[in-house]
């Protein structure tokens, strides 16, 4: 159905955006419609023309550093004149002076709290709300439902496993153990009897004998009677747990102490995505996402569903009462710090036009919007309690692009009526320039940057798209030991550090990809803690939960400051290419390759096209469910486009693998009522036509995006399916 419009001052405004923005968005705040459109208006088309430009730059130095590399093919690459060159075209900036971010009225989940981040599509609002509802978490469950506890042989034929349950007790024990130890060490956690609260002492009791916590501090109070509790809070590292005590519970049965769970302070904070991993490409699309976001800001967000015949309302969890040692009642806060990711600078939507009938940059309509709906909180400080708007700010290119984000928000502060840097960014360097020159883009962001993220998919495909010239990649699968990853995530660390982010901004790390693998997440993770970052994503509540134990292992910033004492990542190994040296692979080893990538691909962007499902997890080749959003297929469609260009294999050798892969994912979809088979379907299949484009095409996508094909096709697909 063509979209309607309403002229707004300059502007087309699709109906439904309209009508949500006048009769939702800004019901219940201090600015009026006729305010938001002429101050909307004003800036949007000073901000556009600002916008196009910065594109340009993009387009200009990918032609300059193409044509380098054209003119020194066959030559190894001298980083010196290389990085003279980049310096030459102003790719590369100078580097100023020592400063230290600026940043003031950040929430103690960003400045003292270490833990799992949750990312989460917001135009799905079950989704939504579980994420939100994940800062705490039940231990038992997520220990007993996942491969972090093995199965004994009975576990696939009865319903309650009581020998899973009983080495769930005892990770439990193990857990408090070694977190908060006993003064008298032969008691031990895993013998006690009970709990009851003395003169604000947690007492821990095995029958008659009595004990304390070793270290006293750890304990923050109670639940119900102090003779008699219900709950013991306790803190480590500033996470909290809880020992929830109920003879009535099933779980207690096992259990001398009647314990029947230990919750865990889990999802710290959460981006509520609106980029990568949601499919929304038109007005339709943009207000699910920002009603669902409204909602979460004004705390009345509700999602009904129906799950073994019943129906089921998932609605935001409130705050954690509980009684101090001092006797004092006390809350805890009850969800999830949320942030808001918006999309970058590049893509345009229809569902609002300019004067000149061109599409609005739906980076400018993101701000705007979500920050008004953060108004809402503002006033009832139910999320950031410190009166903070958090944007999460992807795919930004370097400095000028950075500097053009803090104009941005600035302007959305002054329409709003919203105090000078109210909008906090967090910057993601997921891509070559903003690495590169990183302390220049915090220094733009001095006085509101709350975090800083590495991307690994998104930044190799950068990485690949950026060098496409320099030669033939090597393997995807060898990109995680090459010397410019290593220098990328080390650099992001220490120029953090040195900008002064420990204890005032978030050093975030990327996700664990596999939500059934949660042995191996269990023994990797601890890697990123070890690397100083303070938050690091998860693909689900239960991983977060899991995840939450390694922050109750490791200080956070006690490791920051020893990582302060090491050399700086070399800016040298930064910008070294990671291109095959004279590969002599087998014709084997290259269709493996690019079946892999394929597989992944044609995964991920059938669900895309067909069902608008932006993030889901996606059967790889050895039927390994893996999170998949969008930088997975920048990272796959670029990097098989580069062994086209560079003869490593043909454009007719991929397109068969593409169709043998296409049957393989239609087998593994074959449960899906809703799924479009593309096996023998090539011609008519818009999802099969578009993942060979984002291939054959990929060249020539600016810094091989894929958003300007998906959406593209997304809309074709919509168009034919009305």
């Amino acid at each position: 159905m063509k979209e309607q419009y309403t002229k707004i001052y300059n502007l087309s405004v699709s109906n439904k955006l309209l009508n949500f923005i006048n009769e939702e968005l800004l019901k219940d705040t201090n600015i009026s419609s006729e305010k938001f459109w002429e101050g909307f208006d004003r800036v949007v088309h000073e901000l556009a023309p600002r916008n196009k430009d910065l594109l340009k730059v993009r387009e200009d130095l990918q032609k300059k550093i193409d044509d380098w590399h054209i003119a020194n093919k066959g030559n190894e690459i001298n980083l010196k004149e290389y990085k003279k060159f980049l310096k030459k075209i102003d790719y590369l900036k100078e580097v100023g002076p020592d400063f230290k971010i600026k940043t003031n009225n950040v929430d103690e989940e960003i400045t003292n709290i270490a833990g799992p981040q949750l990312v989460v599509p917001i135009m799905n609002d079950r989704y939504a709300l579980n994420a939100a509802n994940a800062r705490w978490m039940s231990l038992y469950d997520s220990l007993y439902g996942t491969d972090v506890i093995e199965e004994s042989e009975d576990s696939a034929s009865q319903r309650y496993d009581p020998l899973r349950g009983e080495m769930v007790i005892k990770y439990g024990r193990n857990f408090l153990e070694r977190y908060f130890p006993l003064e008298n060490i032969i008691i031990g956690w895993a013998n006690i009897t009970g709990f009851k609260i003395e003169n604000g002492s947690l007492i821990i009791r095995k029958d008659s004998q009595e004990t304390k916590l070793k270290d006293k501090s750890k304990f923050i109070g109670h639940r119900g009677e102090a003779n008699n509790p219900s709950a013991i809070i306790l803190k480590n590292n500033n996470l909290h747990i809880e020992i929830i005590i109920d003879p009535k519970a099933f779980s207690a049965t096992q259990d001398p102490a009647k314990i029947s769970d230990i919750i865990v302070e889990a999802a710290v904070s959460t981006i509520c995505d609106n980029e990568d991993s949601v499919a929304a490409v038109d007005a339709d699309d943009k207000v699910v996402c920002y009603r669902n976001w409204l909602g979460l800001m004004k705390g009345d967000l509700k999602s009904t569903f129906e799950k073994n015949g019943k129906t089921y309302e998932r609605k935001l969890n409130p705050d954690r009462s509980y009684i101090s040692k001092d006797g004092k009642g006390l809350k805890l806060h009850g969800r999830s710090l949320l942030l808001i990711r918006n999309v970058g600078h590049l893509m345009t939507n229809s569902a609002i036009l300019l004067k000149n009938g061109s599409e609005i940059p739906e980076g400018i309509m993101d701000a705007f919007i979500t920050s008004a709906a953060s108004l809402h909180d503002i006033k009832k400080k139910s999320n950031s309690r410190s009166g903070s708007i958090y944007i999460v700010k992807p795919k930004m290119h370097g400095p000028d692009e950075t500097s053009f984000t803090d104009l941005i928000f600035t302007k959305v502060e002054e329409v709003l009526g919203l105090k000078k840097y109210t909008c906090k960014i967090g910057i993601m360097d997921e891509e070559r320039r903003t690495s590169s020159n990183l302390k220049e883009c915090i220094r733009t962001l001095e006085n509101r940057v709350f975090f800083i993220n590495t991307g690994f998919l998104d930044r190799t495909g950068d990485e690949m798209h950026t060098s496409m010239e320099a030669g033939p990649m090597i393997k995807k699968g060898d990109m995680k030991s090459s010397k410019w990853i290593g220098a990328y995530e080390n650099n992001n660390v220490d120029i953090g550090l040195q900008c002064g982010l420990s204890g005032k901004a978030q050093i975030g790390k990327g996700m664990w990809a596999m939500p059934d693998k949660m042995t191996e997440m269990m023994n990797q993770k601890t890697g990123h803690l070890m690397a100083g970052a303070n938050c690091a994503w998860v693909p689900s509540p239960t991983a977060a939960a899991l995840h939450a134990l390694h922050y109750h292992e490791i200080n956070i910033f006690d490791k920051q400051k020893e990582i302060q004492k090491r050399e700086s990542a070399k800016l040298d190994d930064l910008l070294t290419i990671p291109v095959a040296d004279r590969p002599n692979w087998s014709m084997e080893e290259i269709n493996s390759e690019i079946s892999n990538s394929a597989q992944t691909l044609l995964g991920y962007v059938v669900r895309w096209i067909d069902q608008g499902v932006g993030c889901s997890k996606v059967p790889d080749i050895n039927n390994i469910g893996l999170m998949e959003d969008r930088a997975t297929l920048r990272i796959s469609s670029q990097h098989i486009a580069n062994w086209i260009h560079h003869d490593i294999c043909t454009k007719s050798q991929v397109m068969e693998i593409m169709k043998k892969m296409s049957k393989i994912v239609d087998d593994q979809n074959k449960a899906d009522s809703k799924y479009e088979k593309m096996f023998n379907n090539f011609d008519s299949s818009i999802a099969f036509k578009t993942a060979c484009d984002l291939i054959f095409k990929g060249k020539e996508q600016p810094s091989g995006y894929t958003e300007p094909l998906l959406h593209l096709n997304r809309l074709l697909k919509k168009s034919s399916l009305n």
